[in-house]
């Protein structure tokens, strides 16, 4: 009995100690606590926590993932409120969190990021985007979808493709919107766009109708007519209803909004009939997720998941792959030994006395692991591959672009920061070589605010009642260009004229007035009138503006409407026929070389030609007279000598071709000058100016000035202010300039009243009159397509005519004086005749020497060695000047006596 009771004993011990096993094993593997924060009544809200609650419910289904242990998410609603936001991250704290998903918001991102990096617990969340959010600063907060400053990126370039120049941007005043449009800014100065505007309200969902309307009111008065809202849904929904009320709707506005708008349109449906006409036109962005089989599984049973609550829109997949991420990281950590414990902070062990319990914070030992492994992570999710590159940001963001058409979103293109706009999904472009040119670019046509098609020009004459000032120079000379009556203050002029036609071809109201820019005693700095467009004087500037360097560095001229360049007057004199003119075609120094010439080859041609044609011999005064008269008679090529050496006849060729050249050439010369009145002027052109040391005269006013002392170097000192077409008279005829420098519209009206000057040489710079407007203003562009239109009507042509045809001056039928040419334009021809002669020379005193060593034996000994020289040189004078006939029968009767002679004595000796 006693044994039977031992052995229940024993069992009921086993059986006990069996349970405290399991159990303490149980309590060894405790349950994966992850915290979320949102404001669970947004979209957002409710979209992740049906999205985290799956992802908790499919983790925990495969133990597998967690080795058993089971992943716990509990959630905390900080509705709107930072306060709310912090006391739930403190709970979590206390709780052993070892992640926490959110907050939702920027703002609470900044702080709550400051309680994690103390106690290691990773925060990661899907809809506090803020570019601001470094990962140096906050290590232990990472963002787990797109990165706003991909978005600003997207916008940008939207912009940019559209070719729109300035923005107006609305939005929240919170850290979020506020960050976002400061990257915005930034990626605009990238693309030479800019925000004109910004328009803050109050931070969401603080934002009244009153707040809402009088910002609109203001940006109704504006310029721009592209308005980019970056707030969130309940706000950015009250800005269009606003904006509808105003009729900010229609057709000519553009409205870009960033993902909130799309996370409305797909999360709540159908929307309501005043919601949906008050979003038509408006183009706004959506983060793109890859099709694939495990997202269309989720998306088809979301409706079954929300029981209808909420529509499905892409942030519930960044919600879903964000557990699965921390699932993963938290398997990895336990694979490698890792544990899940905490231990105290002991920065808070002095801060004991106080009411909070601080003491439950803790440290999570794992947290940098945990931390390192979220980082490392390498998955493909429903949202597609899940990799963070070296800047802790998603690989390969992209964004669908959506166009609101009829209460639905119409896609019209994708962006990717890898390849930019395009019209196929981006993953199929990521096997290819990036191509961001401007080109490769693209977007489906668009319907715009209103209805319309057709893309907005983007911007308006501001509506604000002030008309644009247009600066106009104040001239006291060349009044037809700008002409300002002082008495009724009428402006009138070809640059006037051409302004208000250019005007009347603009598809828009252009209201404007004119304010003149000078003393009126002098002409204005035109650099100075130029500069006032920078410095927010003057909104454009009309007048005689040359469009040169360093006015293009500071504002935007329009398509040049008169060519002009630079060009020089100087005085001039009447060269008239005289008696000697036949002698001008040529220099001295060329008559006297080409004389020369004539002679030299004439001794040449007689030299070669002298022993073996009759008609180079005789007397010598027959071969002198034969010498002079060959020379000159080549040239009107009327010599009757024949040449039969061949040498003769090459240097012969070669003169007759040169001859040819000079007759031609003087022929030419002489016929200007004789038909043609002459001007002469020791000025040939810009060249003589720089190489003189002569005063040079310019414009007062002109960039003239600038370019001869920059450009050319003259000396400032050589370069003299004048005024006025009269001053210029004046300054020419008392020699207190050589010339003047000026531009040729100008030269041109001052050359049809004075006669006596003419212009030297040619146009040494190429440039055009332009009017001037800001940087990047869209005035500049449609102004020049005014201006080409009116040359393609022949209207520009017609007020040319009007104010700068002039009868012309008798001096236009004069031609410069003829330069007279000289040694330099022949030399040549005159180097190849030189060689030839030489060249004949030398071959034919080579073959001389040998026919004269073959034809003379050798002289018995003289009596002296230098009558032997004396008389061979006679004898070889004597061998030259024969005869070739005479010479080679004497040589023949020298050769047989002396053969003769040979014998005799060969005989005796025998």
């Amino acid at each position: 009995m006693s044994f039977t009771i031992t052995m229940n004993l024993v069992l009921l011990l086993s059986i006990f100690i069996l349970f405290i096993g399991v159990f303490s094993e149980e309590a060894l593997r405790p349950d994966v606590n992850v915290g979320a924060i949102f404001s669970f009544n947004t979209i957002n809200g409710k979209v992740a926590k049906v999205a985290m609650k799956a992802a908790e419910n499919d983790i925990n289904s495969d133990p597998s993932v967690l080795g058993g242990r089971k992943l716990f998410i509990s959630l905390h609603d900080s509705n709107f409120s930072s306060f709310l936001g912090i006391i739930g991250a403190l709970q979590f704290m206390e709780a052993d969190t070892v992640a926490v998903i959110g907050p939702q918001s920027s703002v609470m991102a900044h702080v709550l990021s400051h309680l994690v990096n103390e106690l290691h617990v990773p925060l990661l969340s899907f809809t506090a985007l803020d570019p601001s959010l470094s990962p140096l600063q906050y290590p232990f907060f990472v963002q787990t979808a797109p990165n706003d400053e991909f978005q600003m990126i997207a916008i940008a370039e939207m912009v940019s493709y559209f070719r729109w120049t300035e923005v107006i941007a609305i939005f929240s005043d919170e850290d979020q919107s506020r960050n976002g449009i400061i990257t915005l800014g930034d990626k605009f100065a990238e693309r030479r766009c800019r925000i004109s505007y910004k328009s803050a309200l109050p931070p969401d969902p603080k934002a009244k109708r009153g707040d809402v309307l009088r910002e609109l009111v203001k940006i109704r008065m504006m310029e721009s007519r592209v308005i980019v809202l970056q707030t969130f849904s309940k706000t950015g929904l009250l800005v269009f209803e606003v904006a509808k009320s105003l009729g900010m709707m229609e057709k000519g506005y553009v409205w870009i909004a960033s993902s909130w708008l799309s996370t409305v349109l797909d999360s709540t449906s159908p929307l309501k009939s005043e919601t949906a006409k008050s979003i038509q036109g408006v183009l706004t962005l959506r983060p793109h997720t890859p099709d694939s089989k495990r997202k269309g599984d989720f998306v088809s049973r979301w409706n079954q998941l929300s029981n209808g609550s909420i529509g499905f829109n892409p942030y519930g997949l960044y919600a879903y792959d964000t557990v699965w991420m921390i699932a993963r990281a938290v398997k990895l950590l336990l694979d490698h030994g890792g544990n899940i414990s905490f231990s105290n902070d002991t920065k808070l062990n002095g801060l004991g006395g106080s009411t909070l319990n601080l003491s439950a914070l803790s440290i999570f030992d794992g947290g940098k692991q945990l931390l390192k492994n979220i980082l490392d992570t390498n998955m493909t999710g429903l949202t597609g591959p899940l990799q963070f590159n070296q800047d802790r940001s998603l690989i390969n963001p992209a964004f669908d672009v959506i166009n609101v058409v009829e209460a639905s979103s119409r896609q019209i293109g994708y962006w990717s920061n890898y390849s930019g706009l395009s019209v196929v999904p981006p993953e199929t472009l990521y096997g290819k070589k990036p191509n961001r040119s401007s080109s490769n670019q693209q977007l489906d046509s668009v319907v715009w605010p209103g209805g319309e098609t057709t893309k907005p020009r983007g911007w308006v004459f501001p509506n604000n009642g002030r008309e644009l000032r247009i600066g106009i120079p104040k001239r006291v000379s060349y009044r037809d260009f700008v002409l300002l009556d002082n008495g009724t203050d009428t402006v009138q002029g070809y640059c006037i004229d051409v302004f208000l036609a250019a005007i009347r071809l603009l598809p828009y109201a252009f209201p404007y007035r004119f304010i003149p820019f000078g003393d009126g005693h002098r002409n204005p700095s035109y650099y100075e009138l130029v500069s006032k467009i920078n410095s927010g004087v003057f909104d454009g500037v009309v007048g005689d503006i040359a469009i040169v360097t360093n006015r293009t560095k500071i504002v935007d001229f329009t398509q040049p409407y008169i060519e002009s360049g630079l060009v020089v007057v100087a005085p001039v004199k009447r060269i008239s026929s005289s008696a000697w003119s036949f002698a001008r075609p040529f220099t001295p120094y060329m008559w006297a070389v080409t004389a020369a010439s004539f002679l030299i080859v004439g001794v040449v041609v007689w030299i070669l030609e002298h022993r073996i044609n009759d008609e180079f011999r005789g007397t010598p005064k027959q071969q002198i007279v034969t010498i002079l008269w060959f020379s000159f008679s080549t040239m009107f090529f009327a010599h009757r000598e024949n040449t039969v050496s061949t040498l003769g006849r090459l240097v012969l060729l070669i003169w007759l071709f040169v001859v040819l050249i000079i007759n031609s050439s003087y022929t030419a010369s002489l016929t200007s000058i004789l038909t043609v009145q002459q001007l002469s002027s020791p000025i040939k052109g810009i060249d003589t100016l720089i190489s003189s040391n002569e005063a040079v005269g310019y414009q007062v006013g002109s960039f003239a000035e600038n370019y001869l002392i920059e450009e050319l170097n003259i000396p400032k000192s050589r370069l003299v202010a004048l005024g006025s077409p009269e001053e210029y008279a004046l300054a020419l005829e008392r020699r207190r300039v050589a010339a003047v420098v000026d531009e040729r519209p100008y030269v041109d009206l001052f050359l049809s009243d004075h006669c006596e000057f003419s212009m030297r040489g040619q146009e040494f710079t190429k440039s055009g009159w332009g009017f001037a407007f800001p940087r990047d203003s869209p005035l500049a562009i449609d102004m020049s397509t005014a201006i080409l239109g009116l040359s393609e009507n022949g209207e520009l042509q017609k007020i040319h005519d009007k104010w700068l045809s002039r009868r012309a001056c008798s001096s236009e039928g004069f031609e410069d004086q003829t330069e007279q040419l000289d040694l330099e334009c022949f030399w040549g021809l005159f180097l190849i005749c030189g060689i030839a002669c030489v060249v004949a020379l030398i071959v034919y005193w080579w073959l001389m020497f040998r026919q004269f060593s073959q034809h003379r034996p050798e002289e018995p000994d003289p009596i002296t060695p230098g009558s032997s020289r004396s008389a061979r040189l006679q004898t070889f004078l004597s061998f030259v000047d024969g005869k070739m006939e005479q010479s080679k029968s004497s040589s023949k009767r020298k050769r047989d006596s002396m053969s003769s002679s040979n014998g005799f004595h060969r005989e005796d000796e025998q």
